[in-house]
């Protein structure tokens, strides 16, 4: 029996409740949507948080390999040798495998996975419309140098980059896309594939075609509910770079002009994400194929008076995941607790590829088809300092700011889940708190974060404190 094609579309920086079908009734995803009604999707997926102010890097070090957070190397900057990629499985199994756009995990790890590329990323941001881009190299050089002039927000003073090339002029969607739709026009018949599509938007800067920043008037969009001007304490990370994209306190028009951007890059996402399932079906693969769609990490873009990552709130750590294909249910939401982590397995069981010894992460093929939990909570951890637990009803975040516990938040996910509602000093409530940090230590230990130097930081001032 043949197995089944797999097309991954990885988005950056799309927060979970960007997709209309899903509940935003303001944003434009019809392609999306097409997924989610053929499809089956993952409404609480998450991410563990991350190690580094680039949070992309190491969620993306977890989806290639399937590890958790504490026991990926380096912060997800390069992935160890040991640890066997999504790709690599896929490419032992018989497929041609084949990486499009970011890869922010080093050179090594792209060259073992993947057996034909192109336009290739390797950084974590740049301007949309002048990306530094490689050809595929079979001898997993890539280090050649290629002219290159930054945005001109960060700089107009024309440098080397280790690149091929440079589009200028063509929007990194757009290029990416179009580098999936030639392979599928070129690949033959018979042979399985795993096509990668790793987009930069809606990454900052962010910029698109006038067409779909015209679908948004900012005065127009609403709020969300828990914009604040500010963050209500000193979370350790409100000056790093995501933080400095809007004035401090956040301006409310200003917000409402972030949202509509980032709406316009995912509607443009969206459309050529339509084109290359358009493409799929021309090929007369649309009956075999799997489609996964996820973002890397969310996003605040004003609420709780942030616009970053760099949080383990639900609008930071929760993300979209959508599989669609044959063997799974047409139509269906789950609210199953996942993690990025669990495609990597998910996808080798649809397929009928070995599971690597490597993975940590849960199939969620048990999910998909009869509706079985894989887990009943999830361990947050941002840096050396936040740590929290979410579980169906409750969520607790720590932080530890300058070596000692500066705050601590409990919210009722259930009636509050915005995260309004800070909890913590509630007397009758304080049985929930002491359960779910004996729970937090529990799974502290579990995914040995005790033993790393971030750990060791956070935890040392929790006990301080």
């Amino acid at each position: 029996m043949r197995r089944p094609n797999i097309v991954f579309f990885l988005t950056d920086d799309q927060r979970f409740d960007t997709i209309a079908s899903l509940g935003n009734p303001v944003v434009h995803t019809p392609n999306m949507d097409l997924l989610v009604r053929d499809g089956t999707a993952f409404t609480h997926a998450f991410i563990p948080g991350g190690t580094s102010g680039a949070v992309c890097m190491p969620s993306r070090a977890m989806l290639h390999t399937g590890r958790t957070l504490f026991h990926i190397h380096n912060a997800g900057e390069a992935i160890s040798a040991d640890h066997i990629t999504l790709g690599e499985a896929f490419r032992a199994a018989g497929y041609a495998t084949y990486g499009v756009g970011k890869r922010h995990n080093g050179t090594d790890s792209y060259h073992r996975s993947f057996t034909g590329g192109a336009e290739i990323f390797f950084g974590g941001m740049a301007d949309h419309w002048n990306v530094p881009v490689f050809n595929y190299d079979p001898t997993g050089r890539y280090d050649k140098r290629c002219l290159y002039i930054e945005h001109p927000l960060w700089s107009n003073v024309a440098k080397e980059r280790f690149c091929d090339h440079i589009h200028a002029g063509r929007h990194s969607t757009d290029l990416i896309a179009d580098a999936g739709i030639e392979f599928l026009n070129d690949h033959p018949a018979g042979r399985p594939y795993l096509l990668y599509l790793s987009f930069l938007a809606p990454h900052d800067p962010r910029s698109m075609p006038r067409e779909f920043l015209e679908m948004y008037e900012p005065a127009r969009l609403p709020l969300p509910p828990n914009f604040l001007p500010q963050h209500p304490s000193d979370n350790g990370d409100q000056r790093c770079r995501d933080e400095n994209l809007a004035a401090f306190p956040r301006n409310e028009n200003e917000i409402r002009r972030h949202i509509a951007e980032y709406y316009a890059m995912i509607s443009h996402l969206d459309h050529r994400i339509g084109t290359v399932i358009e493409a799929v079906r021309e090929r007369g693969d649309l009956e075999r194929t799997i489609f996964v769609l996820c973002g890397d990490n969310g996003l605040a873009v004003g609420q709780h008076g942030l616009m970053g990552k760099q949080n383990i709130y639900d609008h930071s750590v929760r993300v979209p995941l959508v599989f669609c294909g044959p063997g799974i249910p047409a139509g269906r939401k789950t609210d199953t607790f996942a993690y990025l982590l669990d495609i990597f397995p998910t996808l080798c069981e649809l397929a009928g590829v070995s599971i690597p010894p490597t993975v940590e992460g849960c199939s969620l093929v048990p999910v998909i088809r009869s509706g079985a939990s894989v887990r009943d909570a999830v361990y947050l951890a941002y840096c050396d300092l936040h740590r929290g637990i979410r579980t169906r009803q409750h969520k607790l975040i720590e932080y530890v700011v300058g070596g000692r516990r500066v705050m601590t938040q409990l919210f009722d996910m259930v009636a509050d889940p915005w995260e309004r509602r800070n909890l913590a000093g509630d007397p009758a409530l304080s049985h929930v708190l002491a359960d779910l940090r004996r729970k937090m230590i529990q799974m502290r230990d579990e995914w040995d974060d005790i033993k790393t130097q971030w750990g060791r930081t956070f935890w040392e001032g929790y006990e301080r404190t």
